[in-house]
């Protein structure tokens, strides 16, 4: 089994744009097995069912309230001509436990009971001609699945719990339809406590009845952000990021700026948390970022994208926001 490391996985996600790729013709009779989300093999994650790459956050007693997240686009190898990731390679499972769950979704796992559905994730490639128009298929069937585990999740695990909804890039586009489905003007919206969209454009009013949150303990609406180097703008700004929703992810409201010491603490692939160690300020659509003061400083200073940190940035920062939020949406229900 080839071990990537997070960065490495960087460096793919970093040149991914810019590199051919092999393909062909979307078909479905070549689509990899569908997950069967009554079987605990279609999970990353379950209570009682917590990988070792969870070993950052060892409290695994049951929580009254459950997470569920989803994960960001990892399928980015430039050689495979497959649309869609086969979640029963041993390599697409390693890369969302040691990548995805080690260091986004274990910011939850404090707050709240962890789920984490594996899905047939679209391939990166599908964000770029000439592969969009055959993309949207392959975007269905992720989507798919994920709403199947979510539906799966309901009916079978979900209990009348408190929910947060936690995701990233690919994940939080996904996630930002399911709330459209189950909870915008539905009665699942009483459960809501947070939906955590990040890494990708959300509108601010994306939703009918689920609202930006602008205060660090409000509860039932969203937040969301996407990071880039403090004086770096992107060259698709207009296209991806502009009049999207920019939440400060370290005082979660609307100051436009933060200190050093306001930073709770980023998660770093030693496992280490190094807090105070960045500012940002908020711009339409991007959250600018300085570059964080902990060990491989140099490195990260020739990136200007931090998508790929987008929650590691924040980690300790969104750990004590989700108690946080949690711990209201308690007192009034």
């Amino acid at each position: 089994m080839i071990k990537k490391t997070l960065f490495l996985t960087i460096i793919f996600l970093v040149l991914a744009c810019k590199t051919s790729y092999k393909t062909a013709d979307f078909t479905k009779k070549n689509l990899p097995s569908a997950p069967d989300f009554s079987s605990n093999k279609s999970w990353a994650v379950l209570p009682g069912y917590y990988p070792e790459s969870l070993n950052i956050s060892k409290d695994t007693i049951l929580k009254k309230a459950d997470v569920f997240y989803i994960y960001p686009t990892l399928f980015t190898d430039r050689r495979s001509m497959d649309w869609n990731a086969d979640i029963w390679s041993d390599d697409v499972r390693n890369e969302v436990l040691q990548i995805a769950v080690k260091y986004q979704a274990s910011a939850w796992s404090k707050a709240a009971n962890l789920y984490v559905p594996y899905y047939r994730q679209a391939h990166y490639r599908i964000f770029f001609e000439p592969f969009k128009d055959q993309g949207i298929e392959a975007w269905n069937v992720a989507f798919k699945d994920v709403k199947n585990a979510f539906q799966y999740y309901l009916e079978n695990f979900n209990k009348g719990k408190p929910i947060i909804i936690a995701s990233h890039s690919q994940g939080s586009m996904h996630a930002k339809e399911l709330i459209k489905i189950f909870f915008d003007d539905k009665p699942l919206k009483n459960q809501l406590v947070a939906a955590y969209l990040v890494g990708a454009r959300i509108l601010p009013n994306e939703f009918k009845t689920i609202q930006l949150m602008t205060k660090p303990d409000e509860y039932g609406g969203f937040v969301s952000w996407n990071s880039f180097k403090m004086g770096k703008i992107p060259k698709n700004y207009v296209e991806w990021y502009a009049g999207g929703v920019t939440t400060n992810p370290i005082n979660w409201d609307n100051s436009k700026n933060s200190l050093k010491r306001e930073h709770k603490g980023l998660l770093s692939k030693d496992l280490s948390i190094y807090p105070e160690s960045l500012t940002v300020k908020v711009k339409d659509g991007l959250l600018l970022t300085s570059i964080p003061d902990i060990p491989g400083k140099l490195f990260l200073s020739f990136i200007k994208n931090y998508h790929f940190a987008d929650i590691n940035l924040f980690w300790k920062d969104i750990q004590l926001n989700a108690i946080q939020r949690l711990e209201a949406w308690n007192k009034m229900n």
